[in-house]
């Protein structure tokens, strides 16, 4: 009898997706997310007369709003010759650009995994960390470019003393590495997380159960609440004019503005103050109450002295937050009990509005002083900040969770779900 001859060894289907998740669809991945983030900031900067800043600085401005947007940290600098002392701080995230990058990066991260039920923990450390290494060679060139000085005209100041002032911008490469690695593992994991058909290992199987319907469940209400104000954004550019700025607004600071509306419905407690030049885009009505020489406190109370309406805010919450619950309950197995769903719906939501106080604070200062003597106010000094009172935001975040994840887990017990069959335990 002839010997057989052997076949060929068939590489597992895990190994050839792993094969497959290659250096190509990373670059592809990291590209899109980084063109997709510099339209963003281009348009809105753009919108917001940035173009025509002198010495062809718009592209170094455009990369410095990128740097930032993803946790980059951007130093200040400033000379106002031998008589005068200038003085210069900016933390702001301008919070539409990263969300654009995050969702498309998330896409692509993503879209090799699907239709797979199990992925080892290797192939997706592999995969994270192709995107990573090219992630980070962005980064540094984004840093790199990120820097520029301007010349400011001091008028009668400047002509009486003989001065004038530069003030300009860099990046400090090692703090934004370091944020900007963070910030695209934060999006890579909360990926997973929130996506059913992505694969986990079989260790982290559990979290499927009670992490991913709650994560879903969150990152659903924040984006209800970017759509929703863009609906109302785009109204508004039609129907009262000042597109440009509406514009602006929308494409860098849309969910700096919907985030801090859905905290303050929920109750919580923004300290503010704006003085001098600065302003933030935000309506009117937020303007008003935080513009002013003392701190400010931005609150349902405090916003109702001056529109009504703002009460409203509490009644959206309750039916997004609701909603949200219910969803979340809906993509649970039935064993889960009631009192489950409220707290998960309760840590999630305290997580989001972490999340939230974290990333939408903004402070910014300048000031010139000459021979020593103060601030000179008008247009060359002022102050900006915006910082939320976390403790309170997170105990009423905890108490919105409590009520509405307990109430969206009754309203899912006529939704047939995983593990339905289990419906006689009892879930109280």
């Amino acid at each position: 009898m002839s010997p057989q001859t052997p076949r060929p060894r068939r590489t597992p289907a895990p190994e050839r997706a792993a094969a497959h998740h290659g250096w190509l669809q990373a670059l592809g991945t990291v590209l899109a997310g980084l063109l997709a983030m510099i339209v963003t900031a281009s348009l809105g900067l753009w919108a917001a007369g940035a173009a025509d800043l002198p010495d062809n600085a718009f592209p170094r401005v455009v990369a410095a709003t990128v740097v930032t947007a993803v946790g980059g940290t951007i130093e200040l600098s400033g000379d106002a010759g031998p008589f005068a002392d200038t003085d210069a701080d900016l933390t702001v995230i301008p919070l539409s650009v990263p969300l654009v990058g995050a969702l498309v990066i998330a896409s692509g991260f993503l879209r090799p995994l699907r239709h797979r039920a199990v992925a080892g923990a290797a192939e997706l450390a592999g995969w994270a960390a192709r995107i990573a290494a090219l992630w980070l060679a962005a980064l540094i060139g984004l840093a790199l470019t990120a820097r520029q000085t301007f010349d400011i005209p001091l008028g009668d100041v400047g002509d009486l003393f003989g001065t004038s002032a530069r003030v300009g911008f860099e990046t400090a490469v090692a703090p934004t590495v370091f944020f900007g690695l963070l910030w695209l593992a934060g999006v890579l994991v909360l990926a997973l997380l929130v996506s059913r058909g992505a694969p986990l290992p079989a260790r982290l199987l559990r979290l499927q159960e009670s992490v991913r319907p709650a994560a879903y469940a969150m990152v659903g209400l924040l984006l209800a609440y970017v759509g929703l104000g863009l609906v109302i954004g785009v109204v508004v550019a039609l129907t009262r004019g000042h597109a440009a700025e509406t514009a602006a607004v929308l494409l860098l600071g849309l969910p700096n503005l919907v985030w801090l509306t859905f905290t303050i419905g929920l109750g919580a407690t923004w300290d503010s103050q704006v003085e001098g030049p600065f302003g933030l885009p935000m309506p009117q009505l937020l303007d008003e109450v935080m513009r002013g020489p003392d701190v400010s406190t931005l609150d349902l109370g405090s916003l109702a002295e001056h529109d009504g309406r703002v009460w409203w805010l509490v009644v959206v919450n309750a039916v997004l937050l609701l909603v949200a619950a219910f969803v979340m309950a809906a993509r649970s197995p039935a064993r889960v009990r009631l009192w489950q769903h409220a707290v998960h719906m309760a840590v999630a939501l305290l997580l989001a509005v972490l999340m939230v106080c974290l990333v939408a604070r903004v402070s910014a200062h300048y000031g010139l002083s000459v021979l020593g003597i103060g601030d000179l106010g008008g247009d060359l000094g002022g102050e900006l900040y915006l910082r939320p009172r976390t403790g309170s935001a997170l105990g009423f975040a905890v108490l919105w969770g409590l009520v509405t994840g307990f109430l969206g887990g009754v309203l899912a017990k006529g939704v047939r779900r995983r593990g339905a069959v289990d419906a006689g335990v009892d879930r109280r």
